[in-house]
């Protein structure tokens, strides 16, 4: 009986930590460190997909220098990042471990050692 408590009590931690990786690039590294002080699969699931969505968002920044196009390119990449975020939300407050379409599953295996 004890037992499942422990179970329980880790898998709400980690649906925490998983909720709390979507919130912001503060709550991002919060997670990380919550995550550090006790691992879950959940959680290092989620923070692999919100750290590919925020490198992502960094990288396909860069083409906002680009003029004339560059404000038409981060608007359509501002939309698409967001969905994944709410996607990704959506996934852990479920408690699944569920990938973002397309590159989900690169993320988990290109931020593996998180």
């Amino acid at each position: 009986m004890e037992r499942n408590a422990v179970q329980r009590t880790s898998s709400n931690e980690g649906k925490t930590v998983a909720i709390i990786s979507y919130l912001t690039l503060i709550g991002l590294i919060v997670a990380i460190i919550m995550n550090n002080k006790e691992k879950t699969t959940l959680g290092q699931f989620h923070i692999r997909q919100s750290v590919g969505i925020t490198v992502t968002g960094l990288v396909l920044g860069l083409f906002s220098f680009i003029p004339g196009i560059g404000g038409l390119i981060m608007n359509i990449v501002g939309v698409i990042l967001l969905i994944a975020l709410i996607l990704g939300l959506v996934a852990a407050f479920s408690g699944e471990k569920k990938a973002l379409p397309f590159i989900g599953e690169k993320y988990q295996q290109w931020f593996n050692m998180i």
